[in-house]
């Protein structure tokens, strides 16, 4: 958004995905953002829930002449006239939140896409990115909330592709690190339909540097381990060895744990890994609404649960965060 809305109050008339797109862009400008719908889109109901916005339920006649700026968001397409063309389906990471991490790769699929799948980890601002009449598809992934089964996500690519679109999967960090991007990829390959992948970079690495924390340093680490947090251990679907992870010896770096983080701590203290190993969990990352708990392997859990830190958010363990004179670079706004 080429607009200084630095302090605006900004309502946004419409709750569908591409509404999500420009209050996205708001929020990153350092605007305070009402939403006036019925309905709200899964990634604006997250951002609702979590008090980065204000909604008005009643989509009725407003007095909206107190905001300093007012869009009205003309919903989402939803048939499209495919043409002729064989469809396609182009896999995208879109970074860890800021559309200036978005690469350039990604950026050019998304202004050529008939159909966008999304969902709220994607960065929803890069939407204004996409040409008039492209139909976004919301296949909203809130822990405990709205969700859209992974077969379903994997049918509606195959769908839209096969009726001649070209479709992007547009998601968040890299599509291949807890992504289920394989999932996706192999679904259109059995279905016969040409795919195409742009890596994304993934929130593993970029939270922690955004934090000021580099998961490798010469002489702490050569080496970083990035697991799941999505069970807990001992859990009968985890395969992670705990016992070997506490011996690596390597930056830990835990994506989906903030649920689970205590347990995966009380794991690794009990495997002999030194409960006053420094710790953090980094909330947000590359957004607005980021945050930074800085603890011990021991006390994170509780740090992080003090100051209400959810998902998404990624927990790192080990010696470099707390490398003196690293405590977080000041970041310029990248969209």
């Amino acid at each position: 958004m080429e607009l200084n809305v630095t302090g605006m109050d900004a309502a946004v008339v419409g709750g569908d995905i591409r509404a999500a797109g420009q209050v996205s862009a708001l929020l990153a400008g350092g605007a305070r953002v009402t939403v006036v719908a019925a309905e709200l889109t899964a990634s604006l109901e997250d951002l609702a829930h979590r008090g980065l916005l204000a909604w008005l339920r009643d989509p009725g006649p407003h007095d909206l002449t107190a905001y300093d700026l007012v869009l009205r968001v003309r919903p989402t397409a939803t048939d499209h006239e495919p043409g002729a063309r064989t469809g396609s389906v182009t896999l995208v990471g879109g970074g860890p939140g800021d559309p200036g991490l978005l690469t350039v790769a990604g950026r050019a699929a998304i202004e050529s896409a008939d159909v966008i799948v999304t969902d709220r980890l994607a960065p929803i601002a890069a939407l204004g990115w996409a040409r008039p009449g492209v139909q976004v598809v919301d296949v909203a992934k809130i822990p405990g909330g709205r969700s859209t089964s992974q077969d379903e996500i994997n049918r509606l690519l195959v769908e839209h592709a096969t009726s001649g679109r070209h479709v992007v999967r547009l998601k968040g960090g890299d599509s291949f690190v807890f992504g289920r991007g394989g999932e996706e990829l192999l679904a259109c390959h059995d279905a016969g339909i040409r795919t195409r992948v742009v890596p994304g970079v993934t929130s593993a690495i970029a939270a922690p540097a955004l934090a000021g924390i580099p998961v490798t340093h010469r002489g702490l680490t050569q080496g970083f381990t990035v697991v799941s947090g999505h069970v807990p251990p001992g859990h009968p679907e985890s395969t992670l060895d705990y016992a070997a992870l506490a011996r690596s010896g390597s930056t830990l770096v835990v994506l989906m744990g903030v649920r689970t983080l205590g347990a995966i701590c009380a794991a690794l203290t009990s495997a002999g890994l030194d409960p006053a190993t420094p710790a953090a969990v980094v909330a947000d990352g590359a957004l607005p609404s980021q945050q930074v708990v800085r603890a011990t392997l021991d006390t994170i859990d509780a740090a992080a649960t003090a100051v209400g830190i959810g998902a998404p958010a990624v927990a790192v363990i080990g010696s470099v965060v707390d490398i003196p004179g690293l405590d977080g670079p000041d970041q310029e706004e990248l969209a």
